[in-house]
């Protein structure tokens, strides 16, 4: 656990955070590892009996260290890093230099670090173009070290590649590579590299460019052409820098992502194949984000939140108890009941609404049932609309109601879909052996069709029903299951009665149990609704015996849900106190990080 870093935001594997040595040092940064102001200090290499320096305080100091080229026999690297990683090497350089923290160069195949507050990954260059190498070093080096613990990569970073680095996780970058660039004749954008003697003007507006032209640049000496060059190409990282700290903080960085993966084709392969490892970017995921989720390319569909939200709809929510299920196509406008289309929709329904159950049909969110429609991300995505649905699109979606009906089962299905939906519907109809009735031959919005769905939905009269306040209690539940787990939204609503209009709702049962958060879809709850859920949920902290006012800092966790992430609503537990608040990272995270806030308290009382 480090007293010199403090993550401040996070996306994803991507985090903004503060380091705290000679100077604050906003991360991730660019350094400049070789210049003697360098907020980390490399010892040097082994093989040329490199030593500790000595008379550094406040800078990180990296241990001396023997560096492998890339594909080394497992054996090989394990005894070289054991060599120097054994012999309290680390305290040695603490107690010697009085430096603010330590760090280790670790080779990316080596399994088992120890533990340092920085991480320097070596032969990290020779990760460029190996997608698949990349990937697994970064994952296999963050989920064996501790969540507040920094890792570098050095002689990697370039303007087109400096976002993939950062979403993996990567704190600090050099400026090695801008600067060879340079010396190589090569001017660097963040879509791609240059020759020089090849371009006919300079796209960028730095100094460097407004006062030179490629001609004008050619004609310069070696060295100074070499210095000009680097100086664009290191301005041009720095600039990127700060773009992808701006759409961290937004919470964009995974649209950033998508566009800019394109400069390289390995960079597009390790997009795909940290897609296939769920698990690292779902731990580090919030639940909801501020901004429009723009699902705009085919990887889109495998965001972590959309994938969240399907699994959720299929493990944790329970429908409403009635006999007859009704398909509707998604809208543009958002949530989908206030769009022209499924107010249409609504009122062709009209009084026999209360006997079917909405479940709308979208690309790329699955299925949504009407009661998630506004739980992040169903309310929040954006996606182009051009009326053809790729193979991977249908193959997704089809995939999402066959789960949700093979799960659910209804005695009526009707589907008022058209184009690529009704496609879709005969499909999972065709393999599941299930009659859907289709009510829209002429577009979804038609008078004709519109009419054929009352006329088909009125046979449904003597079926099972709820009433309008049991429709509201469903969506509370169903809300509560979605963030809880399944069962926790039974135990909230029992016995309890919704006031308030839609979309705000807020739950009694004598007392204020829970709102409804109309921005994210989310229920937010008071002592009294996290008391009545406790022994249901599992989305708990533990804290020691003291008294928050607000703010709970991780090093006051005793024990966190690994469930958690950022967003989460859950229950604060201490020796005198009850509370209830909202998380601000994961909860394994609680447990490993010496600093930052983990849950911002809500509502608190005091036990006996």
């Amino acid at each position: 656990m480090t007293k010199i870093f403090e993550i401040t935001h996070r996306d994803g594997a991507a985090r903004l955070g503060k380091l705290s040595l000679d100077r604050e040092l906003s991360t991730p940064a660019i350094i400049q590892i070789h210049k003697t102001d360098s907020p980390i200090i490399d010892s040097g290499s082994l093989w040329q009996n490199a030593g500790i320096p000595e008379g550094i305080s406040k800078k990180i100091i990296i241990a001396p260290h023997k560096s492998l080229p890339l594909h080394t026999e497992k054996d090989i690297i394990d005894q070289m890093q054991e060599s120097f990683d054994t012999g309290d090497l680390l305290s040695q350089i603490k107690a010697g230099s009085g430096c603010a923290g330590t760090g280790i160069v670790i080779h990316p195949f080596h399994q088992k670090p120890i533990e340092a507050d920085l991480y320097v990954l070596g032969a990290a260059k020779q990760l460029e173009n190996r997608a698949r190498d990349f990937i697994n070093s970064i994952i296999r080096l963050k989920e064996t070290t501790r969540a507040d613990s920094l890792l570098y990569m050095p002689a990697l970073a370039t303007p087109e590649n400096l976002s993939m680095l950062v979403y993996m996780g990567v704190d600090i970058v050099d400026e090695t590579i801008p600067t060879i660039k340079g010396y190589q004749d090569i001017y660097l954008t963040n879509s791609g590299e240059y020759h020089l003697d090849r371009m006919h003007e300079l796209p960028c507006a730095c100094d460097v460019c407004q006062c030179n032209t490629p001609h004008e640049l050619i004609k310069l000496s070696k060295k100074e052409r070499a210095e000009v060059l680097s100086r664009h190409n290191i301005l041009k990282l720095g600039e990127e820098m700060r773009t992808i700290r701006e759409h961290i903080r937004s919470g964009h960085l995974r649209e950033y992502i998508e566009r800019q993966c394109r400069a390289r084709p390995w960079l597009t392969a390790a997009l795909r194949l940290i897609d296939t490892e769920n698990t690292f970017l779902e731990k580090r995921t919030p639940l909801f984000r501020s901004g429009t989720l723009y699902a705009n390319t085919s990887e889109s569909m495998n965001r972590v939140e959309i994938r969240r939200f399907a699994q959720r709809v299929l493990e944790r929510y329970s429908p409403p108890d009635l006999d007859t299920l009704v398909l509707f196509p998604c809208s543009a406008k958002k949530p989908y009941s206030i769009s022209t289309s499924h107010q249409k929709f609504i009122n062709a329904l009209g009084k026999y609404r209360r006997y079917l159950h909405e479940v709308i049909i979208t690309s790329p969110m699955g299925v949504v049932p009407r009661e998630l429609e506004l739980m992040y991300p169903a309310a929040h995505y954006d996606t182009p609309v051009t009326g053809y649905w790729d193979k991977e699109e249908i193959a997704w979606v089809s995939g999402c109601l066959r789960s949700y009906l093979k799960k659910n089962i209804y005695k009526n299905i009707v589907a008022h879909v058209h184009g690529a939906y009704r496609e879709i519907c005969e499909d999972v109809a065709g393999e599941l052996g299930l009659n859907f009735v289709y009510t829209a031959d002429e577009g979804v919005t038609s008078h004709a069709s519109l009419a054929k769905l009352e006329q088909t939905v009125s046979a449904f009269e003597n079926e099972k029903k709820r009433t309008v306040d049991e429709a509201k209690l469903h969506l509370m539940r169903a809300a509560a299951d979605y963030q809880f787990g399944k069962g926790a939204g039974d135990i909230l609503v029992s016995g309890a009665v919704v006031k308030a209009p839609f979309p705000k709702f807020q739950l009694f049962s004598g007392i204020q149990l829970a709102t409804l958060i109309p921005q994210y879809g989310t229920i937010a709850l008071t002592v009294e609704g996290g008391l009545r859920i406790a022994s249901q949920t599992n989305y708990r902290v533990k804290i020691g015996d003291f008294m928050p006012h607000s703010s709970i800092l991780a090093p006051g966790v005793e024990y966190a849900d690994l469930q958690i992430r950022p967003g989460d609503e859950v229950l604060v537990e201490g020796e005198r106190l009850f509370g209830v608040g909202r998380a601000q990272m994961s909860g394994w995270e609680m447990k490993q990080c010496g600093k930052g806030i983990a849950v911002e308290l809500r509502h608190s009382k005091i036990t006996d």
